[in-house]
Formats: structure tokens, sequence, C-alpha cells
């Protein structure tokens, strides 16, 4: 089986930037990867609190791409944008289909993510209750 690390998880990160960049160049297309990736959400069980933080960094893009929430670096919504299509992709360093541990390599992006963007969550969390706004998911 294989194992990834923190150094590969970042790296999945960012070869996802390019990716994340494009997409957000069309709201409509965010729109639905986000639904898309609701959708698969629903279906698999969450790993620990990483995994829980998915419908969070969702709500951040969603109110990023609606214009609700602009006070972020668009370099933070590039880098949870990848995190997110990481997570979404059937193609990763472990197959989701490997249950249990086809989940870890996702944890460990979405974790990666929450390292370099973290207070920029964590004020988009506060600004959400602020102004009750709630996950959708």
């Amino acid at each position: 089986m294989n194992e990834i690390d923190e150094e590969q998880a970042l790296d999945e990160l960012e070869n996802g930037y390019d990716m994340a960049e494009e997409l957000l160049k069309d709201t409509d297309k965010t729109e639905e990867f986000l639904n898309r990736l609701e959708n698969k959400l629903k279906l698999i069980p969450k790993i620990g609190e990483t995994l829980s933080m998915v419908p969070v960094l969702i709500s951040l893009v969603r109110n990023y791409i609606r214009k609700e929430y602009t006070t972020v670096p668009l370099g933070t919504i590039v880098a949870v944008l990848s995190a997110l299509i990481y997570v979404f992709s059937p193609v990763d360093l472990i197959p989701d289909s490997i249950i249990g541990a086809g989940l870890i390599d996702d944890a460990l992006v979405v974790s990666s993510c929450i390292k370099l963007v973290g207070s920029d969550v964590y004020e988009y969390q506060k600004w959400r209750e602020k102004n009750k706004k709630v996950i959708d998911v």
C-alpha cells in the first residue's frame, strides 16, 4: 500500500494551483464543482477533524465567488480550491476505493492546506459566525 508524507501532500496541493486558478475564472463551473464535491462528501465517512474542515473550505470558496466574503487573499482561495480539487479527484496517490487508507492522502493534503492558510480560514469562520452564515453541505 502506498503511503504519503507531508512533503508529498504539500506537493500535491501545489500541483493543483494552476487548475484552481483556472476554475476560479468561471463562477458557474466553480459552483458546479463545489456541488459535486459536497455530494461526494455525503457518500464517504469523515476522517477525523481534518476532513471535517472540508465543508468549511467549500463554504469559504462559495462565499468568495459569490463576492460575499472577499477579504481573503487570492492565494488562500487558490490553495483551498487546490486542496478541494485533490479531495474530489478520483485519481490521487492512494485511491479512495481502498477502504480506510484511501482517504488518508486526502486528509494530509487538506491538513497541508490548513497549515498554510489556517489563519485566513479561522478569520473566515469568525466572519461566518458574526454574519450568521451557515454551511449548507
